[in-house]
């Protein structure tokens, strides 16, 4: 056995050097370092060497490999940056961006947010409310008595779970947003200005102007010597805001168990001017939303002091003002998830 390892060093390193590619470069890797390379071999002839030189024959073939190893690591490295950089795509600032799409709001999200904020603009809070309520808070402490169409079945959805207190009736799906006042009146003194948003559920078979599901907006203000006079005032600087100076408002008398006096709203149809059109029904006039002053019978059943306070309260439905608004004839649209509608808003 006799190696010349500074020459064999020497061709290596210029081997090495003079690859261009990963491809070359295995080929020496595998030449230098495989199983039945160069230095395979000079480790197989130390067997033929005597006992007192192989110890030293044999340093120098580790440091060998160690130093053609390392050689083949650094040139490895250096020929997967040189690619990495011949990959990479010089930019021309001057070309448009392509920015990704961004989602939004639904349209329903979108009306709930302006709704609010011209009140929050009013000095009303916004709050929420739960969506499973007890039979008290949507039906008895608003003073809708026990024989109400509205309790039946056909018009609730009633849990099959009872109610934890045992003595406010059952659990239910709120059927409208109203259940919030008694929660916020027996949690708050006046004065008080809220509104509340939220989902409401009631057993409506589902076509193009009902849903089983759907959005309203609750609106109180309590405090001494309010007037039915605010109230109209207040919806009508409501309205204007939201349809435009131009939007005429009128009230109809009703009836809500919750609040007496109480009012439809209407609005003047603001696509023919009031002149009369399909939207409106060639009435001129849109309804919009209810309204009243809070009955004495709900001030009772927060415990409110009896003739101490006054208050007001308006509701309205989410969907129709976002329909009436954008002029969308059916409700379903709202809620089935296409795409084609939903990019419009």
């Amino acid at each position: 056995m006799n190696f010349d390892y500074d020459s064999e060093q020497q061709e290596g390193q210029q081997k090495i050097a003079a690859v261009a590619d990963l491809k070359g470069l295995e080929e020496i890797r595998v030449e230098y370092l495989g199983k039945k390379g160069k230095i395979a071999a000079m480790y197989a002839a130390l067997a033929g060497l005597p006992d007192d030189r192989k110890p030293q024959e044999g340093k120098k073939i580790n440091e060998f490999r160690s130093h053609i190893f390392h050689l083949i690591e650094d040139k490895r490295n250096s020929l997967v940056d040189k690619k990495r950089q011949e990959k990479k795509e010089t930019i021309d600032v001057t070309i448009p961006g392509v920015s990704a799409p961004v989602g939004h709001k639904h349209i329903l999200m979108q009306t709930i947010d302006e709704i609010c904020a011209i009140f929050e603009g009013l000095g009303f809070a916004v709050q929420e409310g739960p969506e499973v309520e007890t039979e008290f808070n949507n039906f008895t402490a608003l003073n809708i008595p026990a024989d109400h169409p509205s309790r039946d079945g056909f018009d609730t959805f009633y849990l099959k779970r009872p109610d934890p207190d045992g003595e406010k009736g059952n659990l239910l799906l709120r059927s409208h947003t109203s259940p919030a006042q008694i929660r916020i009146m027996q949690a708050h003194k006046p004065p008080l200005a809220v509104v509340v948003p939220g989902k409401v559920y009631r057993p409506d078979a589902v076509d193009a102007s009902h849903s089983f599901m759907f959005h309203q907006i609750e609106g109180l203000l309590v405090d001494e010597n309010v007037r039915f006079s605010d109230l109209k005032g207040l919806l009508e600087v409501f309205l204007k805001k939201l349809f435009g100076e131009n939007i005429k408002m009128r009230l109809r008398p009703h009836f809500f168990p919750f609040t007496e006096p109480s009012a439809e709203v209407d609005i003047s149809c603001y696509i023919c001017d009031g002149k009369g059109c399909s939207v409106c029904g060639k009435k001129g006039w849109l309804e919009i939303m209810g309204c009243g002053m809070v009955h004495p019978k709900v001030f009772e059943a927060v415990g409110y002091p009896k003739g101490k306070y006054t208050g007001l309260a308006f509701g309205l439905g989410v969907e129709r003002m976002t329909m009436l608004k954008h002029g969308i004839r059916d409700i379903r649209l709202f809620f089935e998830n296409d795409m084609r509608f939903l990019e419009q808003f």
